[in-house]
């Protein structure tokens, strides 16, 4: 039998799933009777056949779509899967999200020395030669010399509630998106993660030595700190999951590379989706305490702010490290 007349003979069942599959769709699958949900499941095994049958012939690119949509469609409708709760989700969050980074701690550890030695890079990099600033130093802080940035801050002529919403809204967004790209770079065998994180480490660097080389050290962490535990924190934890990526291209264990792929690319979203409660508690930060410089909110106390922060989301994520000591530490019954 030939491409034509397999699907003169066959279009007759593809249309008749089709029909069931547009009345389950637009009311429910009550709305069939017991015979037509038989029927459309074995029809939707037919064409799932069929649709084979068509792709190993080389048929009708066509054809070929229009099979996988109606099989698409089915399976949908077959095995709808399970509707996440949000027990489930704050299980995932409060246990199963620092049981997961306790297991997948090498690679989180890897992508903090990579920013680390981005950041080192950056800091010494200014100290040798200065006028690297406009290579190394984003676009946005060359505009304003670090002095008068605090001078205008401590007389209350910085930038208004407006323009501070704005800037917020614009790092909340920018750190998101690197956040993602860090994670989807693990495509690259690890290559693209690891200078997503090294750049990002290197304009941090940057950064604070021309605000030390300003006297202003100080000044700056209590500007950064505050929010940037958490965050930096959570883009480290992205580039952990494209890391994870990266393993599953580079050492698939014994599995096809596809197999070995698909399993660890479910460990990394799940570690990407786990960031995303640190990026909200960055923002909330970042838009409040982090804008308020010193004389309204002293440099000691937003470094000491910062450390408590810290403190708190390191317990959060080290508690499945504590309890794992603590069930090793018992002795036995």
């Amino acid at each position: 039998m030939d491409v034509a007349e397999f699907i003169e003979a066959r279009r007759p069942r593809w249309e008749q799933l089709e029909s069931l599959l547009d009345k389950a769709e637009t009311g429910g699958l009550r709305l069939l009777s017991l015979e037509e949900a038989r029927a459309l499941g074995k029809m939707y095994r037919a064409v799932s056949s069929d649709l084979l049958w068509v792709r190993a012939r080389s048929g009708s690119a066509d054809v070929s779509a229009y099979l996988n949509d109606l099989v698409g469609r089915a399976y949908a409708l077959t095995y709808p899967g399970k509707r996440l709760r949000i027990a489930e989700v704050w299980v995932f969050v409060s246990r199963g999200f620092p049981a997961l980074l306790r297991r997948e701690w090498r690679m989180y550890l890897a992508s903090v020395l990579m920013l680390l030695a981005g950041a080192g890079f950056g800091y010494i990099g200014m100290v040798m030669d200065p006028d690297a600033a406009h290579y190394l130093v984003p676009a946005e802080h060359l505009k304003i010399d670090p002095s008068e940035r605090a001078a205008q801050e401590a007389s209350g002529q910085g930038m208004s509630v407006e323009e501070q919403a704005y800037f917020s809204s614009f790092l909340f967004t920018h750190n998101i998106q690197v956040a993602f790209l860090a994670f989807a770079l693990g495509i690259t065998v690890g290559i693209g993660t690891a200078l997503m994180l090294f750049v990002n480490g290197l304009f941090l660097g940057a950064l604070a030595q021309v605000y030390a080389a300003k006297g202003l050290a100080g000044w700056f962490w209590a500007w950064i700190l505050p929010h940037g535990i958490p965050e930096i924190t959570a883009i480290c934890i992205a580039g952990a999951a494209g890391l994870v990526i990266a393993r599953g291209m580079a050492a698939p264990r014994g599995l096809p590379r596809g197999v070995a792929l698909r399993q660890e690319a479910v460990t990394a979203v799940k570690l990407l989706f786990g960031t995303l409660a640190l990026f909200v508690l960055a923002g909330l930060i970042e838009g409040t305490v982090s804008q308020i410089h010193p004389p309204r909110l002293s440099v000691a106390f937003k470094v000491s702010f910062a450390l408590a922060v810290g403190t708190g989301v390191y317990a959060y994520l080290c508690s499945d490290f504590l309890r794992a000591w603590r069930e090793g530490a018992s002795p036995s019954p």
